[in-house]
């Protein structure tokens, strides 16, 4: 998922020879059903949570029966549902291929306290982030612990490869929360509704439609979570001890 590339650093003017690790991106092809659905720029790491994270996390499917591996082709079988005749797509915000739908409204009683928005926050970060920082990353919690986690070049994979890793594994996801290192535009949220997932925490920045979309959604949205302070968009109540105004 990395090589070493000779390179030369300048500082202050000063230039000298280094081997900076750098991120390799790759090309899939995702097929459901044997069905082609769309190619992916991807990381080449969790390609069986991303095939059925995709697939979910675009409204196409609730869950999956099987997903393989055959080189650079994902192969996601679902027994039911999963029907792509006459589906609208668009290139959406989130970077990559979408498909036009409108997902259901978040259903979930969570609540978590500032500080467990600071502890979601500590952990968006991956080795792969630490060498390289050239990938995004987003983590997967459930009552105060971490699931899991993924690195990608593309921010709307990891969310994709973490919904796989749920569905896979027969994860609740209205009991999550996700955590991400990526800006929340609209595409990105519809994700995680469509997923069913109640909480987003982002170290980055929204958007007006990515704001839109949380509301719509019943999605707690959440950006610039950084250090010690955190910005709440939508749906505030899911946050203790939090005035709201």
């Amino acid at each position: 998922m990395m090589y070493t590339h000779r390179s030369i650093q300048v500082i202050a003017g000063q230039a000298r020879k280094t081997d900076d690790c750098i991120v390799i991106e790759d090309r899939f092809e995702l097929l459901l059903n044997d069905q082609p659905v769309t190619e992916m720029v991807a990381s080449r790491d969790q390609l069986r949570e991303l095939g059925a994270g995709y697939l979910v996390s675009e409204g196409i499917l609730r869950c999956v029966d099987t997903v393989k591996v055959d080189g650079d082709r994902i192969l996601v079988y679902a027994g039911s549902g999963g029907d792509l005749k006459g589906a609208k797509r668009e290139v959406g915000s989130s970077g990559g291929l979408s498909f036009i739908s409108t997902p259901p409204r978040a259903v979930s009683d969570i609540r978590l306290t500032p500080d467990e928005v600071i502890a979601v926050t500590r952990e968006i970060e991956t080795e792969l982030w630490r060498k390289t920082g050239g990938v995004h990353c987003s983590v997967l919690f459930r009552d105060g612990r971490l699931l899991a986690k993924s690195s990608d070049v593309g921010r709307h994979n990891t969310v994709d490869k973490l919904v796989g890793y749920a569905v896979l594994n027969g994860i609740d996801l209205s009991r999550c929360v996700i955590g991400c290192t990526g800006r929340q535009p609209a595409g990105m949220v519809r994700k995680s509704a469509h997923a069913g997932i109640p909480v987003i925490i982002s170290r980055a920045a929204t958007t007006d439609k990515g704001i839109a979309a949380a509301e719509a959604a019943g999605i707690t949205l959440i950006g610039f979570s950084r250090g010690d302070r955190f910005t709440i968009y939508t749906h505030p109540g899911r946050i203790e001890g939090i005035e709201t105004f």
